[in-house]
């Protein structure tokens, strides 16, 4: 099942509608991570936040990370897009479990925890990236960035997000947000909110067969909604790279990267987003030490020592 993301106007053009289909996506993300079901269900609905937002980015070279730091064992969740609607993401603990909630489903808001924050960094190409930060409300995720929207953006936004796990993976998932223009009346608003009570779950909807469309009239009861893009289609891939790793560990300073030279000759290092590993030499640690010797020569001016 293909990943992809279609936008449509309904109601004569008075809300706009975002749907996506990420069940291939938010699998390979269980298969990388070892996660469990609820924390499937978790990472699951924030790549496929990712995804939505990321489906607005103009450049190639914008990025968004969406981070939730919530008081539930699943810890810290990331998840990062850019232009080229690439996508990845990591959780503190994969392998965390909870009981089902009442209604017999799988726990997200108990995993992640209804204290702490929801923060979106948008790296738009300008001076500085754009920061939105707002407390949790539920660590459902879906009514967190329901919350965000209403209060960074300004946006009175509907936001649902899904994953339906059984024993074999992922057998949907996907999400929606339906933001209301400035021209939108208060009884559109109320259409609304009864279409979506009555519309149910959007991952039982794809497990159903829906189309993004079908749901889109579903979720609006606008038989006439018109698609204005379609064709997008995220994908889970990571862009780490050895330099990147090299990089990385040069910024540990040099007295820590003398310890692991003298102490095991190497580094390993693996990557927090799809777990490949890469292997640092003897030869380049000391080159990356010999790099920082020469910047903090260039730096360090003499007549700069000990001054106050």
């Amino acid at each position: 099942m293909k990943n992809e993301i279609k936008k449509f106007l309904a109601y004569n053009g008075r809300v706009a509608v975002t749907c996506a289909l990420t069940t291939d996506l938010v699998e390979q993300a269980r298969n990388i991570h070892d996660l469990t079901p609820v924390s499937t269900a978790a990472l699951g609905r924030l790549l496929t936040m990712a995804s939505i937002m990321g489906s607005d980015l103009k450049d190639e070279e914008d990025n968004i990370t969406l981070q939730i730091k919530g008081n539930g064992p699943i810890g810290t969740m990331v998840a990062i897009v850019n232009g080229k609607m690439k996508v990845k993401g990591t959780v503190n603990n994969p392998y965390v479990d909870v009981p089902l909630n009442e209604f017999g489903k799988l726990d997200v808001g108990m995993a992640v925890g209804n204290d702490g924050f929801l923060n979106v960094i948008k790296d738009l190409g300008l001076k500085k990236p754009y920061i939105g930060i707002v407390p949790l409300s539920s660590g459902e995720i879906a009514e967190d960035f329901a919350r965000y929207y209403a209060e960074s953006e300004q946006t009175k936004s509907a936001v649902a997000l899904g994953v339906l796990v059984d024993k074999n993976g992922v057998k949907s998932a996907g999400g929606y947000l339906v933001s209301a223009m400035p021209d939108a009346t208060d009884e559109d608003i109320a259409k609304l909110e009864k279409n979506i009570f009555e519309a149910g779950a959007i991952s039982r909807m794809l497990d159903e067969g829906l189309t993004l469309i079908e749901i889109a009239k579903k979720i609006t009861g606008d038989k006439d909604v018109r698609i204005i893009e379609e064709n997008i289609n995220p994908i889970y891939e990571c862009d780490c790279s050895k330099e990147k790793m090299k990089n990385a560990l040069s910024t540990i300073g040099k007295e820590q990267l003398m310890e692991i030279l003298e102490e095991d000759g190497k580094a390993e290092l693996t990557c927090h987003f799809c777990n490949k590993k890469y292997l640092v030499s003897k030869e380049e640690l000391e080159e990356i030490i010999k790099n920082l010797k020469v910047e903090n020569k260039i730096i360090d001016f003499p007549n700069n020592k000990n001054e106050n």
